[in-house]
């Protein structure tokens, strides 16, 4: 009597663990994501002037090419991110106005 009652537990847990599995996080509006065709290590003391400015594709070109980063992203409130280090990477990290508050490399 035991045994099915595991085996009824087990399949509850197996259908139950699968369900969260296959659960995705809500949509988010990623930031617009620039790659320079050259570039090397960033420097954000070459982007510093983007803080207080709104946020667009023309800035965060911008911002990247005098930071010598290779790819450069805005990072919004809340905004799923990857959090691995890139010392090539530019990022914008913007306020719910979409204006920059700070910049950051990785």
């Amino acid at each position: 009597m035991r045994a099915p009652l595991t085996l009824a537990v087990a399949a509850l847990s197996a259908v139950w663990l699968s369900a969260c599995s296959s659960l995705s996080p809500g949509p988010t509006a990623p930031g617009p994501v620039t790659t320079l065709p050259s570039g090397g290590e960033c420097r954000m003391v070459g982007a510093q002037f983007a803080v207080g400015q709104t946020a667009n594709a023309a800035l965060l070109k911008e911002a990247a090419q005098r930071a010598g980063a290779q790819t450069a992203r805005v990072l919004r409130p809340q905004q799923v991110i990857t959090m691995e280090f890139n010392a090539q990477r530019l990022n914008l990290e913007v306020d719910g106005s979409n204006r920059v508050v700070a910049v950051r490399c990785g």
